[in-house]
């Protein structure tokens, strides 16, 4: 366990003391007075980074915002979607059901499958306690001096998966990872990349992914990358110690028919990338590079389609090992994984990692004749006690996100619910998502005897799963294409970064844990919906539900109209504890 850095604890003492000495309910109330107050919004003289002096401090956080950007205009009612679909590939004829109004504009979903907009991302600085500093606004097609030269990148609006952030292995720079396209490009989430095309997308478009670093003084870098191609990329983390200088990252692959191009099934979840040191306009990115793969076949199970084993959401690094987190898809497992570089750490597909053992630095070695038949060969492992129930032979019932290690025996993990939208108009609750039972903040604890991790208990009190909740100026009431109420309700949640108290308002015995919510609602795409920032202190003693009775989540932030939270992360040179 790692102590934290004197500029860490400086700014943690002020935050704990609201902890400490004033009641849950009056700090809600302070913070989210602090957040509306601060008027966000893609028109406000924001940094842009660089040559305006602006400055990250150790010891804050970084929350990823997105603002919806476009108008009716951005999309035309009967506008035949998506983009550039070749003959057979389109949606229906009858054309887009809604104008490019927000959130209506989503509502295109049970048109266009592939349906999303792009969006500028900001990088918000806050204190730990929940105050506002100022945002930091990545390049994009909408700010002055941007060219089609210039170095740019943007979100899908809607793509609920995506602006994780990561602190790199050394701690200077913040990582995440977007699309290289221009603000309201309509279906980029689900275009091809322009080095793996795969003729049987319906997207008739083509951009590259590419991962963002930006350090304490606000300077961007761009790498390009041919991965995840009809899909998208989700996080990145670089490490950058010990001689290495590589990325990883997490995604998913795939908008077409079966069997998918090579390049697709080469594109799809753990990569490994060369941080380029050139702008974007000057690089090539040649084939994906696949760092890491995974097949249920080693769990003895038939085999999934090729690649889809591998859609991954979440990502860490502790202890020199690489982990993964799935969640979603028909396919493969949800559950927690780990990259198996020595090869003897799991051979029937569940294991823990081998002491000493190194992180990759280089990519998978592979047969492409092989390819469309076995796919990739597998050096991952279900992280032992993780569930092994493969989603074809089960319904199942976690679905993981971002995680984090306090300490080696101390695994928090975010479950961001089943999504279910079963409503009952009495109780004003989707009652499923409310009778969850692991959706929230899972706590498991390793068993030095049983050589297995375990379930502790989930943190859930003040989520207030399923119980819809107010967003000013969004719509209200019910959303006549879906026939639900267009207010969200927590679902669970997404990303998150934890640190230690800091031994003054906070006992070090005691972790604070910062989480991004996933949301349900009638919207036409929940992945739109204005979500939550939330945080709670857990005592790393605690292994049963009975002792952790009392801990609670404070919500920090919410996002409002038109926006969407996506990662949450400590400022470039803050020291890190537990995971990154």
């Amino acid at each position: 366990m790692q102590s934290l850095a004197p500029a860490t604890r400086t700014r943690l003492r002020a935050s704990m003391r609201i902890f400490s000495c004033f009641a849950v309910t009056a700090l809600a109330a302070s913070v989210a007075a602090s957040a509306q107050g601060f008027g966000f919004g893609h028109d406000h003289g924001f940094d842009h980074g660089g040559d305006y002096g602006f400055t990250f401090t150790p010891g804050n956080l970084v929350v990823s915002r997105s603002v919806y950007f476009g108008n009716a205009d951005t999309v035309k009612v009967g506008e035949i979607l998506p983009p550039g679909c070749g003959a057979g590939l389109c949606s229906p004829t009858t054309g887009a059901v809604a104008d490019g109004t927000y959130p209506y504009v989503f509502n295109n979903d049970s048109y266009d499958g592939s349906f999303g907009i792009t969006s500028p991302i900001f990088l918000d600085e806050m204190t730990p306690s929940g105050w506002v500093l100022h945002s930091l606004e990545v390049p994009n097609s909408t700010q002055r001096g941007i060219t089609p030269e210039s170095n740019q990148l943007v979100t899908s609006f809607s793509s609920k998966s995506e602006e994780a952030l990561h602190l790199s292995s050394d701690g200077k720079y913040l990582t995440f990872m977007d699309y290289v396209a221009p603000v309201n490009t309509i279906d980029a989430s689900n275009a091809n990349t322009p080095g793996v095309i795969d003729p049987t997308n319906p997207v008739g478009e083509s951009f590259y992914r590419a991962v963002a670093t930006v350090d304490a003084r606000g300077h961007f870098t761009f790498t390009e990358t041919n991965a995840y191609s009809g899909n998208n990329g989700r996080v990145a983390i670089l490490n950058n110690e010990d001689g290495a200088n590589v990325f990883y990252t997490a995604g998913n692959a795939g908008n077409g028919s079966n069997p998918q191009p090579d390049g697709v099934i080469l594109g799809a979840g753990a990569q490994i990338l060369t941080p380029s040191t050139v702008g974007e306009y000057q690089q090539n990115p040649g084939a994906p590079t696949p760092v890491a793969s995974f097949s249920v076949t080693e769990l003895g199970d038939k085999a999934d389609k090729v690649g889809k084993d591998d859609n991954f959401r979440g990502m860490t690094i502790y202890n020199n090992v690489l982990y993964f987190t799935k969640g979603s898809g028909s396919n493969g497992v949800n559950t927690v994984y780990f990259v198996n570089t020595t090869g003897t750490a799991c051979p029937k597909g569940v294991g823990l990692p081998v002491a000493g053992a190194k992180l990759p630095t280089t990519p998978l070695t592979y047969n492409l004749s092989t390819l469309q038949a076995d796919g990739l060969p597998s050096n991952m492992c279900v992280l032992a006690g993780f569930p092994t129930l493969s989603n074809k032979t089960g319904n199942p019932v976690n679905f993981p996100f971002g995680l984090w290690f306090a300490d080696a025996n101390t695994l928090y993990v975010a479950d961001e619910g089943d999504g279910t939208t079963t409503y009952d108009a009495t109780t004003n609750m989707y009652t499923d998502d409310a009778g969850q039972t692991m959706a929230g903040l899972e706590k498991w604890i390793f068993n030095s005897t049983t050589k297995t991790w375990n379930l502790a208990y989930t943190l859930q009190t003040g989520l207030n799963l399923g119980k819809p909740y107010t967003v000013q100026g969004y719509p209200t009431g019910d959303n006549a294409a879906t026939g639900l109420p267009w207010a969200p309700a927590t679902d669970g949640l997404r990303n998150i970064v934890g640190t230690f108290g800091d031994g003054w308002f906070v006992p070090r015995d005691k972790v604070v844990i910062y989480a991004i919510s996933s949301t349900v609602s009638g919207g036409g795409d929940t992945g739109a919906d204005p979500n939550k920032l939330y945080v709670i202190v857990d005592d790393l003693k605690n292994t049963s539900a009975t002792a952790a009775t009392g801990e609670q989540f404070i919500e920090l932030r919410a996002a409002k109209n038109k926006e969407v939270l996506r990662g949450v992360s400590f400022t470039p040179g803050t020291e890190q504890a537990g995971s990154y």
